[in-house]
């Protein structure tokens, strides 16, 4: 099973407004399991750069100013997602971003059924916690120390790994099992002899005639006594 993890990061909140996307970093799944593919790029906004956004992420209008417009990439960038479907954390907003930047190339959306919100995931899983990915991150002991700012492909990297613990881990081990040969004869096992017993003398079991009157005695306070028919 393909699926694409993916982050993205923008100019603001709000492509209809105006914001544009600004880097993609997208990472191939297989199996829920990180492939060595993955498709990264910068975007030109044509727009500049709000200071509140670049305080987030870091990208400056000198550093975006070389970078090539999305439609240079659109074509490479559709042809890697396929049509895997695409998990990214407040998926609506990633997919806001990305359609928003096709239709200015005149190219279809993609298809909102092919998303995954693990943030959705995460709000089912644990109501009432956190759920930035931050937060998560901190819940699952995922190493993010080297996150000092937003980035798009470490981001994406992160949520990768998020993902499959939302899903319930990797599960190491239950192919190895699946797949491991079985023994056509079975090993011995030691048989325990066991050391021989000296035997016990018998035990008196015969009541004794203080016993057998002081039963008598009992018995004969019974009506209709079973032991005297």
């Amino acid at each position: 099973m393909r699926e694409i993890v993916f982050d993205t990061e923008t100019t603001g909140l709000d492509p209809q407004s105006g914001d544009r996307l600004v880097e993609i970093g997208c990472i191939e799944m297989v199996h829920r399991v990180p492939t060595d593919s993955v498709f990264h790029a910068y975007f030109n906004p044509e727009r500049s750069m709000p200071p509140e956004a670049e305080a987030v992420h870091g990208l400056s209008n000198a550093f975006l100013a070389d970078k090539p417009l999305f439609a240079q990439h659109a074509a490479e960038l559709l042809a890697f997602l396929g049509d895997a479907p695409l998990v990214a954390h407040n998926a609506g907003f990633d997919f806001g971003f990305l359609n928003a930047e096709l239709a200015l190339c005149n190219l279809s959306p993609v298809d909102r059924s092919r998303m995954v919100d693990t943030v959705a995931i995460a709000r089912r899983k644990h109501p009432g916690a956190k759920l930035s990915l931050d937060a998560l991150c901190s819940r699952y002991g995922i190493d993010r120390s080297h996150r000092v700012r937003h980035g798009a492909l470490l981001d994406a990297e992160l949520l990768a790994q998020l993902y499959v613990e939302l899903m319930g881990g990797r599960q190491i081990g239950l192919e190895l099992t699946a797949e491991a040969p079985v023994s056509q004869a079975p090993t011995a096992l030691p048989v325990a002899v066991a050391a021989p017993r000296g035997l016990r003398p018998p035990r008196p079991h015969a009541p004794s005639a203080d016993e057998l009157s002081r039963h008598a005695a009992f018995v004969g306070k019974i009506s209709d006594a079973i032991w005297l028919r």
